[in-house]
C-alpha cells in the first residue's frame, strides 16, 4: 500500500516543476490572443493509467479550479492491450461513445484546462464526446497532453474541428510512457526466459 502512495508523491514531485511552468503560462497575458469571457475556471480531463489525473489534480489545486474527470457511460477494458484494441476501432470508424456525465452550466466557465493522454496519435474518443457535448464558444481551451512518446498527433486538429469558437492555446505536452516501457521490459524479460 506505502508503494502506491510513494509512486503517486513521486509522481507528483516529478511533475511539479512542469505544472509550475504552465500554471505561470496560463496566468500571462497574450495580447495576440483573442480575450474569452470572464468566468470560473474548469479542470476537465480523462486519463487511463493516471499521468494525466496527477497533473489535473495539481493544476486544480494550484489554480483553485473545478474538477471535472470525462468517463464513457461504458468504461474500457482494464487490460491495457484490450483498451488499445477498442479505442483503436473507435478511432478508425469515427465513433464517438457516450459520457457518463457532463459539466453542469459550462456557461460559468471562461477558462477550460483540457486534459487527455494520446491514443492511437490522436486525441482518445471520449474527448471528441466531450467537445462534441459542450459549447465552448468564447472560452479559452487550454489543452495539456500526455503520450506514450509519439507526440501529439493530430489531437490539435482534433480540438480545432471540435472546439469551434473557442480561444484554444498551444497545449502543454508531456512525455509519461510508464505503463507502455513496463509493458516492453516484461516481454523483453519473458523473451529472455523463453530463449
Amino acid at each position: 500500500m506505502m508503494q502506491g502512495a510513494e509512486r503517486f508523491s513521486r509522481r507528483a514531485v516529478l511533475a511539479t516543476p512542469a505544472m509550475l511552468s504552465l500554471v505561470g503560462t496560463a496566468c500571462a497575458e497574450e495580447p495576440e490572443q483573442p480575450r474569452a469571457r470572464a468566468g470560473k475556471t474548469l479542470v476537465a480531463y480523462l486519463t487511463r493509467s493516471g499521468n494525466t489525473r496527477v497533473i489535473a489534480g495539481t493544476l486544480q489545486r494550484a489554480l483553485g479550479a473545478d474538477l471535472f474527470e470525462i468517463r464513457p457511460a461504458r468504461p474500457y477494458p482494464e487490460d491495457y492491450e484490450q483498451h488499445v484494441a477498442q479505442a483503436t476501432r473507435e478511432r478508425d470508424s469515427g465513433f464517438e461513445p457516450s459520457l457518463a456525465g457532463k459539466v453542469d452550466n459550462i456557461a460559468a466557465y471562461g477558462t477550460i484546462f483540457l486534459g487527455f493522454p494520446i491514443w492511437g496519435e490522436t486525441a482518445p474518443p471520449p474527448i471528441r464526446s466531450f467537445l462534441n457535448a459542450h459549447d465552448l464558444r468564447g472560452k479559452t481551451l487550454r489543452p495539456f497532453i500526455t503520450h506514450g512518446g509519439y507526440g501529439v498527433g493530430n489531437s490539435p486538429a482534433v480540438l480545432a474541428s471540435h472546439a469551434t469558437g473557442a480561444a484554444i492555446e498551444e497545449p502543454f505536452v508531456m512525455e509519461a510512457d510508464q505503463e507502455r516501457r513496463t509493458l516492453n521490459q516484461v516481454r523483453d524479460w519473458l523473451g529472455r526466459i523463453e530463449s
